[in-house]
């Protein structure tokens, strides 16, 4: 049997809970001893003998409020398919807990209570399942034994959120009239809506398709620890985020760029010849490679965006509003970094969908912006991959996490740009960098172990996110041709004065400068000394 994973969504006290519960309860999901548990917990009378909202609300302060706060998690299954839910919140306050729960799920439900139709809350929860890439949409207008099952009403609410949902691009939206409370068309069909001829909730969950959404993604695989417990063995350990791999498939490195072979997949349970997402292993290498954490294997062909500036869109989630002046941690796949985050290209009104400008996001307030970042990340468009498509921002003060983020796949929004823009000066690329700009020029006798140090030094600083370039006598054959490969002083005077010169662009640039070029002569070096600079 294949998988569904589905949440709940919608405001506050429009029966998610409930809904839940009468799913597990009429589909025979419930244990005895669970059901004889909630029964002597249920205080609420008027939900009848059991109050079904206690099978997922577990938390005391929820038990005592009558609201969901954190995410439930229940599992069941019938003769047709095996089910995850996630039982989200709907209160303002805990948006963050409903985007944590929604975010692997295949199928979102929103629940809108028959007698005040779509709230606020029900479309900020639609709009946020439409960010995570959700295709397929349940509307179950609930609470219909309230309005005497009105075949009026549920037309009203259907034209009004049909109207918004037709703008997000969901892959299908269906509208069920039921009542959790009662059981109406939750798994079994309700005499009392005689003019719906649709399927009953259960039903449709048991055939939506689903296959489509699992279609084999591009390999990428975020290293999470190097185990390293003796000479022999040497694996990278972590969880496949997408796609999958075999023994003897060619996977490059990243941010190195290095080609290899797998080796093994080594697991608890022994060597396996092939893994998918989202199994955790650890891959061996044939060869040598120099990988840490928060490095990437990719499959060779495959490579991802390599990126240090991104447009992605965000939900804010903390109380403090969003500070485009003061730097942000973004938390992507296994990669921790320093960002920037601004600017705001527009906020979008939940009721409406229209872009507005925005100097700042406040709570549950959702926008686009760009992101600039103090090393590459190694990530994809959201809508290619959900989990390298997704990041968090992290407040590096108080470590709290205040948006989930969404990488865009258009291009990036462009603001007019006035003709009296200022340049960009080094100071802008340092900090845009995290590092100076300069020049090493590295001494000694030509050859190898100079040679090999200048690689070495450039891949070491390119894996922390530095901007750097060696200047090697084989790179520069093509600035020399003309001078005929003259040894002669004036030869070495011009060859070396157009390597100053093209130091100094670089550097200009934000670079860092690693010369590889024989000069045994002190004044030959001095050719590049107006351009020489301490760096960091």
């Amino acid at each position: 049997m294949d998988l569904l994973r589905f949440s709940t969504a919608g405001s506050v006290d429009d029966g998610k809970s409930t809904l839940i519960g009468r799913l597990l309860y009429d589909s025979k999901g419930v244990f005895e001893d669970q059901l004889e548990a909630v029964a002597r917990s249920t205080v609420n009378r008027s939900a009848g003998p059991i109050d079904l909202s206690l099978l997922t609300d577990g938390l005391r302060a929820e038990r005592e409020q009558g609201i969901t706060i954190d995410v439930a998690y229940r599992y069941f299954a019938t003769p047709k398919r095996k089910f995850i839910i996630a039982d989200t919140p709907g209160h303002e306050q805990y948006t963050r807990n409903m985007a944590t729960g929604a975010s692997t799920a295949n199928l979102s439900i929103v629940l809108i209570d028959a007698r005040y139709g779509a709230l606020v809350q029900s479309r900020r929860h639609t709009y946020i399942a439409h960010l995570l890439g959700i295709p397929h949409l349940v509307v179950a207008v609930n609470k219909m034994d309230l309005v005497q099952f009105s075949q009026e009403r549920f037309d009203e609410i259907r034209r009004d959120f049909e109207a918004f949902t037709s703008q997000l691009g969901f892959l299908d939206v269906a509208f069920v009239p039921l009542s959790a409370l009662m059981g109406d068309n939750v798994v079994q069909r309700s005499d009392n809506t005689p003019w719906y001829t649709g399927p009953t909730l259960l039903e449709h969950l048991e055939t939506v398709d689903v296959t489509a959404d699992e279609a084999a993604d591009r390999f990428r695989f975020p290293v999470q620890y190097v185990i390293r417990p003796n000479l022999d063995f040497r694996g990278f350990a972590g969880q496949i985020a997408a796609g999958s791999i075999a023994v003897g498939d060619e996977v490059v490195a990243l941010p190195a760029g290095t080609r290899s072979t797998v080796k093994r997949i080594h697991t608890y349970d022994g060597d396996l010849e092939t893994a998918t997402a989202p199994e955790s292993v650890t891959i061996v290498l044939a060869d040598e490679i120099d990988i840490s954490r928060g490095d990437m294997l990719v499959r060779a062909g495959e490579s991802p965006w390599v990126r240090r500036e991104l447009d992605v869109h965000l939900v804010w989630m903390d109380a403090t509003p969003l500070d485009p002046g003061r730097p942000y941690l973004i938390k992507h796949t296994t990669r921790t970094v320093r960002a920037q985050l601004g600017p705001i290209a527009y906020r979008v009104d939940v009721n409406t969908l229209a872009q507005s400008p925005a100097e700042t996001l406040q709570l549950n307030e959702i926008g686009r912006l760009r992101m600039q970042t103090a090393q590459t990340l190694f990530a994809d468009p959201y809508e290619a991959s959900r989990r390298t498509g997704a990041l968090i921002v992290i407040d590096p003060l108080s470590n709290a996490t205040v948006a989930a983020g969404m990488i865009c796949a258009d291009q990036p929004v462009l603001r007019e740009v006035s003709a009296q823009a200022p340049g960009v000066d080094r100071a802008a690329r340092a900090s845009q960098f995290g590092h100076k700009s300069g020049v090493l020029w590295l001494s000694g006798t030509t050859g190898g172990p100079r040679q090999q140090l200048a690689r070495s030094l450039e891949h070491r600083l390119f894996q922390r996110g530095a901007h750097a370039v060696v200047l090697s006598d084989d790179a520069l054959q093509g600035l020399w041709s003309d001078l005929g490969g003259s040894h002669a002083q004036d030869g070495r005077r011009e060859a070396f004065r157009r390597l100053g010169e093209l130091a100094r662009v670089l550097v200009q640039g934000g670079a860092l400068v690693i010369v590889d070029v024989d000069a045994p002569l002190r004044s030959q070096r001095r050719t590049t000394q107006t351009v020489t600079t301490a760096w960091a």
